[in-house]
């Protein structure tokens, strides 16, 4: 029995019954994403680089290379800071790679123009899918939401296949696969 703002409360747990909300948390937090080998929907969505507004279409960046296209769940916050000045020092590497890196979140524009400038650092683009169409195309909403995205990313090769993916909370690791995973790709291709 414990007592929360003066009210006596019961708590009752039968037999295996925290293993198996755990483990329906567990299950709940894991989430289905677009697997290597398939095509990449296409999509067009209003973005900012540098605070300045434009229109990013994938299929015309798949023109000049490959994609990482990164969702994230919220500018501004904790882990998608670190994300944003990470792929901004690495954005160099990238584009020794004829690499374009574009962040998607459900953010709207006004807050990604901020974005773009003060954590992005001017280096890559970010784009706002408001009605998460784009995030929902690439199963990549935090599960149990509809308007949130999740820390994804997709790698994906000129021809429109995605090469490599990664779904981890954790957004360091994500700039380093994606390098790894186009340098590798392009050890092949070339």
């Amino acid at each position: 029995m414990s007592n929360i703002y003066g009210k006596k409360c019961v708590t009752t747990l039968k037999k295996g019954s925290l293993l198996s909300t755990l483990l329906y948390f567990m299950a709940a937090s894991a989430q289905a994403t677009l697997s290597e080998g398939e095509i990449a929907p296409q999509f067009a969505l209003q973005a900012s680089k540098a605070g300045q507004e434009f229109s990013f279409d994938l299929q015309e960046a798949l023109k000049t290379g490959p994609v990482v296209v990164y969702f994230y769940p919220r500018a501004f916050t904790a882990g998608c800071t670190v994300e944003a000045h990470t792929f901004a020092e690495a954005s160099d590497d990238f584009a020794e790679l004829n690499t374009t890196i574009i962040g998607v979140s459900t953010d709207d524009i006004k807050t990604l123009n901020e974005f773009s400038v003060s954590e992005c650092r001017n280096k890559f683009a970010v784009a706002a899918d408001t009605d998460a169409t784009v995030t929902r195309a690439y199963d990549s909403l935090i599960k149990g939401r509809d308007d949130i995205a999740d820390r994804v990313s997709y790698v994906i090769a000129p021809s429109g296949e995605i090469i490599h993916v990664l779904h981890d909370s954790a957004p360091k690791g994500h700039i380093s696969q994606s390098l790894n995973a186009i340098k590798n790709w392009q050890a092949t291709h070339e």
